[in-house]
């Protein structure tokens, strides 16, 4: 019992000091809940998880032409379902208020770096060559993609509200299953405060 009051009263100060943390979602690639988490005055890290939007259909079918079923097999088409991310972050935070000339509320600027996982079911529609009746044949995968990404944003905290608005930009880049696969993404939210 001890040991567990120690380590609650270790915590106290960390606590004390930092930002407000907030929970929300974030409108846009992807579209996830989020959860930041202050470690001190600027620095933060944040979890999120959502749907993610598609590949482009070149993606896939380049995908399909490395991987063929058969030597025989021949795109035809696909389709995606449950399309999932979960990203982990970490953030640097630096108040900009003043250089916007900000009276009420306060603004954050910030970047970061982190890792994300994305995953898709992908249904593949194909012919095979070696089979003359052109019967389509199907094969369903599953389609996983992970890399870090990069991003900054701006962060508005409101003063009569328990609330943060936020816009960010940012890129990911796969690590696996394609490497150097890029991605732009972007997106606009909204957090509560506590």
């Amino acid at each position: 019992m001890k040991k567990f009051i120690l380590l609650i009263i270790g915590f106290l100060p960390m606590l004390a000091s930092a930002q407000e943390d907030g929970i929300g979602l974030r409108f846009g690639e992807p579209f996830s809940i989020t959860y930041k988490k202050f470690l001190d005055d600027n620095i933060a890290i944040e979890g999120m998880f959502g749907r993610a939007g598609a590949n482009s259909a070149q993606y896939y079918i380049r995908s399909f032409d490395n991987n063929r079923p058969s030597p025989n097999s021949f795109y035809a088409g696909h389709s995606t379902t449950n399309i999932f991310s979960f990203n982990l972050r970490g953030v640097y935070h630096e108040d900009i208020t003043d250089a916007f000339n900000i009276s009420e509320g306060y603004l954050l600027g910030y970047f970061g770096l982190g890792a994300q996982l994305r995953t898709a079911k992908v249904d593949y529609a194909f012919t095979d060559s070696s089979i003359s009746n052109n019967t389509v044949f199907r094969e369903r995968r599953r389609n996983l993609d992970f890399g870090p990404e990069i991003f900054g944003g701006t962060e508005y905290y409101f003063d009569e509200l328990p609330m943060s608005i936020f816009g960010e930009v940012g890129m990911f880049m796969e690590l696996l299953d394609r490497f150097g696969h890029i991605r732009l993404q972007g997106a606009i939210g909204i957090r509560y405060l506590f």
